[in-house]
């Protein structure tokens, strides 16, 4: 791969203030990359920010109520302000709503950056009326990142109402700038609905770096065979970290139970799910 420069804008969440095993994996794996600004939507004490100092030229953790999108221009904001932005060849945006790198991310990065479009999503996200890049993991070069729109975009993110607001205006809304700003998108993996969260070993077996961390609490646990075959070929390191997570947010004896061996109890929670998705109605 070219020498690029690149910059992640990464937004971080944690209910506890903790900069947590996952999340320090994960500013370290992008740190081998290029350079990092993390922006907590949390009140983080400094015991907590010191975990990830050296991975990152500047951490904020202040919580501020405008999810990903609001931690994303704090992160934009001060690139802005410190004149670093133009320095940089491409701009990632990227959260923690899912676990890893499970695998080195290289080539993830390679296919991101050797399309032709002016900005690539890691999933871009299909249903029946439109499409969008998913917004936790985002390629923009130049074009995009150092234009005035996207400049009016990013840093007129405001709190909104509830998160179908903030994904109409926000995710979509990025994507569909784009385009009415004659510049293009594409996705590196192109899913139907929530395919990113109910099929996350399909995607890995692809090459997708990465597990939704809502994967661990969907469809009454049906999907815990799946996170345990990736944990169980992904990258010790990567799947030390995830565990030490999981079981902190999730705990013991929920995690004990998701990643069970026993085969019949994996059979029994899939056919409660299907028949809960048939006689319920629930996706």
């Amino acid at each position: 791969m070219p020498m690029v420069k690149r910059l992640f804008l990464f937004a971080g969440y944690d209910k506890n203030g903790i900069i947590d095993d996952a999340l320090i994996y994960y500013m370290e794996q992008l740190h081998k990359f290029g350079d990092v600004i993390l922006c907590m939507d949390s009140d983080c004490k400094k015991t907590e920010t010191d975990k990830v100092k050296r991975y990152c030229i500047h951490v904020i953790a202040t919580r501020h109520g405008e999810y990903d999108f609001g931690s994303y221009k704090r992160a934009y904001i001060f690139a802005q302000d410190n004149h670093i932005l133009n320095d940089y060849d491409i701009v990632y945006l990227l959260n923690d709503s899912v676990f890893g790198p499970t695998i080195n991310l290289y080539n993830t990065l390679q296919r991101a950056e050797s399309g032709e479009t002016n900005a690539t999503g890691l999933v871009v996200s299909k249903h029946r009326t439109h499409k969008f890049m998913e917004s936790w993991f985002i390629k923009l070069d130049k074009k995009i990142f150092t234009s005035a729109w996207f400049n009016k975009f990013i840093t007129s993110v405001k709190h909104e109402k509830n998160k179908a607001d903030i994904t109409v205006k926000y995710e979509h809304g990025l994507s569909n700038l784009i385009l009415s700003n004659h510049l293009s998108w594409g996705g590196i993996y192109v899913i139907w609905g929530r395919y990113t969260y109910n099929h996350p070993k399909q995607l890995f077996n692809q090459g997708c770096p990465f597990i939704k961390r809502a994967s661990f609490t969907r469809h009454n646990g049906a999907i815990g065979g799946q996170i345990k075959y990736i944990l169980e070929h992904c990258d010790k390191r990567a799947k030390n970290a995830i565990l030490q997570t999981a079981y902190r947010i999730y705990g013991t004896e929920y995690m004990n139970w998701l990643l069970t061996e026993n085969p019949f109890k994996i059979f029994l929670r899939k056919v409660k799910y299907a028949a809960h998705k048939i006689f319920g109605g629930r996706k």
